[in-house]
């Protein structure tokens, strides 16, 4: 029963967290640097607000969702050894195939990576970075940080960074070759930067009438990661120890957070209007 109860709380978890933005994930305790963390997640907020989520902005106002979506492909198909490299670095030869698969297909026949018939012959995508390789061959996460520009991440997945974006990153290889008038060769990195804060727009919605947005995002940063770690498929023990452990109680105590929140900002939380009882 206790396991039964567990996988229901854990699924209602998920559940509030991303379809309905309404309640974040059950607080970690463990967040030894919050007092800098939060003032790096201030200035990024700040940074976003003013300078980069405008360009983004202007980015969707010039394009369609379809060319957005080709230009997107088209980048993902570029990052694709990023991927291929952590496979057979993790020993995963078979998703390392698949990868080499899904490149070779796109950058042919879908025409340089705009389009994606590889996923038409069910090669699906999937991706991992230097982080994941790291807690594979068991390195610890260490602790939660937020760095400037940069946002959420944590020690083992901040000194993977290098590896990934300097070392396996084909547009890092570009700039590197290149030297052109005011650093120009950084343009494809900016432009792929661009459409990664493009497509988060679309998602903003998730944090209206989140009391905490820095929990909301640390621990879904930490969700995220875990499933991304075990390919989606992640043990519930490990789950559990992620939401803190046995201590089930904290669901209760976050949404009567969340309802305290909602109640003194005058937002509704059964779906009516402001105001209206």
């Amino acid at each position: 029963m206790r396991l039964k109860h567990a996988t229901k709380l854990v699924g209602l978890s998920a559940l509030l967290v991303f379809l309905t933005g309404c309640a974040t994930p059950m607080p970690r305790k463990d967040d030894p640097h919050e007092a800098f963390n939060r003032k790096m997640y201030a200035f990024n907020e700040f940074a976003d607000r003013v300078a980069i989520r405008p360009v983004a902005v202007g980015y969707r106002k010039i394009t369609n969702p379809t060319s957005r979506r080709l230009i997107s492909n088209f980048f993902a198909n570029i990052e694709s050894p990023i991927t291929i490299g952590n496979d057979l670095l993790q020993a995963n030869l078979k998703e390392a195939l698949k990868a080499t698969s899904r490149l070779a297909i796109n950058t042919t026949i879908g025409i340089l990576g705009l389009f994606d018939p590889a996923s038409e012959l069910s090669i699906e995508a999937s991706d991992t970075d230097f982080g994941v390789t790291l807690a594979k061959w068991g390195v610890p996460e260490g602790p939660y940080l937020v760095l400037p520009l940069i946002g959420s991440t944590t020690a083992r997945d901040a000194s993977s960074f290098p590896v990934d974006r300097f070392l396996l990153d084909p547009l890092s290889w570009y700039a590197s070759s290149h030297d052109f008038n005011l650093h120009a060769e950084y343009l494809p990195t900016v432009a792929y930067l661009v459409t990664l804060r493009s497509s988060a727009i679309d998602a903003e919605g998730l944090l209206e009438g989140v009391y905490d947005p820095y929990v909301f995002y640390r621990d879904a940063y930490r969700q995220r990661r875990l499933y991304k770690i075990y390919r989606g498929e992640p043990p519930l023990a490990v789950i559990q120890a992620l939401q803190g452990g046995d201590d089930l109680d904290d669901a209760d105590k976050l949404l009567d957070e969340q309802e305290k929140y909602e109640k003194d900002h005058n937002k509704p939380t059964d779906g009516g209007a402001p105001g209206k009882q």
